[in-house]
């Protein structure tokens, strides 16, 4: 967790949506800093409620829940869905139905700004001798990057018709250390990640902006000279892990479409096969 005191822009309420999560958990304890109530959504169990929480079990499906949710909040940080690929029912129902349920809901209670939880695997099937930008049109590699680059297209018709500002992160990889040698390229530390998050709440203007959610990796497959306005910049970096990672894979199978492709094995695998 950043070593800084609270930011003098701080809301009154935020909502962080899918607050279970891996990444949910650690913005949990991250984000109390910038409001002064965070209101934490997941279908899974949230466990109690701490100091300045209100916590929500719910399913994104649930059209009426998601309005009620959304009442009183400021902005929203959404984390919440499916993150993998899965089958196509609860992609359909988390992340198709749900961003849907989401926006109809900020847009009914006036929520003006979105961080939307996007995915590095929007742009999977770009080679990883290729650098893409805010700019490329989305090759999604499954089922998962599908519903992602569906979200962006809901965010932006939010924003271009009814005035809702989005930031779209496309996570790249956020773990403790970057645990092979693409994640060289996508890691995103979780510094970085609470960096990321709250300078897309706090830029003045975002409109509807697309940033990639990378640490400062001296091997990165993303540009975001076209984010800059959003004002992130990365302090972390994979090199410091670089010996180590490439001691535990020293050679790459150029034969294998994970090594070939920016989506890493989410190219080869799939329930759709």
């Amino acid at each position: 967790m950043l070593d800084q005191p609270a930011s003098p822009l701080t809301f009154n309420r935020l909502l962080l949506t899918g607050a279970a999560g891996g990444l949910g958990r650690e913005l949990r304890a991250r984000l109390k800093r910038y409001c002064t109530a965070l209101r934490l959504s997941d279908i899974a169990d949230l466990g109690p409620a701490g100091a300045g929480e209100e916590c929500v079990q719910l399913d994104l499906a649930d059209a009426a829940g998601v309005l009620q949710l959304m009442q009183g909040v400021d902005a929203v940080v959404h984390m919440g869905g499916i993150s993998t690929e899965q089958p196509w029912a609860p992609i359909l129902a988390a992340n198709i139905v749900g961003i849907y349920n989401l926006y109809e809901a900020a847009r009914k209670n006036g929520v003006k700004r979105v961080i939307f939880a996007s995915s590095n695997h929007v742009m999977g099937f770009y080679r990883q001798d290729q650098v893409v930008d805010a700019d490329s049109p989305p090759r999604p590699d499954g089922l998962y990057g599908l519903s992602k680059a569906f979200g962006e297209d809901v965010a932006r018709l939010y924003w271009d018709r009814y005035g809702i500002e989005t930031v779209v992160v496309r996570i790249g990889s956020s773990f403790p250390e970057p645990r092979d040698r693409r994640m060289l390229a996508t890691w995103l530390s979780y510094d970085d990640l609470e960096r990321l998050v709250v300078a897309g709440l706090t830029a003045p203007v975002v409109g509807w902006s697309v940033v990639y959610g990378i640490s400062d990796n001296r091997t990165a497959w993303y540009d975001n000279t076209k984010a800059r306005h959003i004002g992130y910049r990365a302090q972390d970096s994979s090199d410091v892990h670089r010996d180590a990672v490439e001691a535990r894979q020293p050679k790459i199978d150029l034969a294998d479409p994970a090594a070939i492709y920016q989506g890493g094995a989410f190219v080869r695998t799939g329930p759709f096969e």
